[in-house]
């Protein structure tokens, strides 16, 4: 059994470990991942059904996505870092943003996702599947 996935945010207020394998490893290009992380994507590690253990209180906002569904993002109130996101649409995925991984170096993309919104200049693995949107479960 591998171990667990930990990490949290910059000044480590919020801190996670997650029991279990992601289900699903992406970078996304879409509009609101682009204004949240400054540059051309996001990129993330999904966990389905699996043990969270979260210490300290994040601030969350919620949106809707651009496939119309809402989504909520948690980030430290303190140094403000990215930490987390769920979504109403699928209650049971618990999605962690690579960088706030203690290892970041776990992270291994398998596809880009709202491609279509991908800017020439923010250059992914081009080995990688690309999907205009979000590719159907």
């Amino acid at each position: 059994m591998n171990p667990a996935y930990t990490g949290g945010c910059a000044c480590g207020a919020i801190r996670y470990e997650i029991s279990g394998e992601p289900v699903f490893q992406n970078d996304c290009q879409c509009l609101d991942c682009q204004h949240k992380s400054g540059t051309g994507h996001g990129s993330y590690l999904s966990f389905a059904g699996a043990e969270v253990k979260q210490t300290g209180e994040a601030t969350l906002w919620s949106l809707k996505g651009d496939s119309g569904n809402m989504k909520t993002r948690a980030f430290c109130p303190t140094c403000g870092s990215p930490v987390y996101m769920t979504f109403a649409a699928m209650p049971g995925v618990f999605t962690v943003h690579a960088a706030s991984l203690d290892d970041p170096g776990r992270y291994r993309p398998q596809a880009v996702t709202y491609a279509v919104r991908g800017h020439a200049w923010d250059f992914l693995d081009p080995a990688l599947p690309k999907f205009e949107r979000m590719p159907p479960g």
